[in-house]
């Protein structure tokens, strides 16, 4: 695992410790935060270099989160998930009975602004998201080893 995905591992680790505290379990935290990342990696695909057309519709997209702060975040962050769920195709799959669980605006601002949107993910190579992902996969085992 390269530097970098280590530092990313523990960054998204470190966060997870606080929203456990909120009551938010492990399983949570990696589901919100595996929507959350396909909602950015979907935004940078529409940005230079690759211009793709969005899968996501105007208004549940990445940059509608980020326009948002407080209550109203969170009240939007609830109202993407639920609907993408009703969309067709493989949207309507991923996004299917998903929930905000975060109930924090300003926790779900900080995973967000700070953690999320601060990387270029679709820009790092397959490998080192895998890595990412499976880092922080092995400490969610890790805190259930007996």
């Amino acid at each position: 695992m390269t530097n970098h995905s280590q530092q990313i591992v523990q960054k998204l680790w470190n966060y997870c410790n606080v929203l456990r505290d909120d009551g938010l379990s492990y399983g949570d935290y990696v589901e919100q935060l595996t929507l959350l990342l396909f909602l950015k990696m979907a935004h940078e695909r529409t940005q230079p270099p690759l211009r793709q057309a969005s899968v996501v519709p105007e208004g549940f997209h990445w940059p509608s989160l980020m326009s948002k702060d407080g209550d109203a975040l969170e009240t939007h962050c609830r109202h993407i998930l639920e609907e993408l769920g009703k969309k067709d195709g493989m949207l309507g799959i991923i996004f299917r009975k998903a929930q905000n669980k975060i109930q924090d605006p300003a926790k779900l601002k900080r995973l967000i602004a700070d953690l999320i949107d601060r990387e270029k993910w679709s820009a790092m190579g397959t490998d080192a998201k895998g890595y990412a992902y499976e880092g922080l996969l092995e400490k969610v085992a890790s805190t259930h080893a007996v």
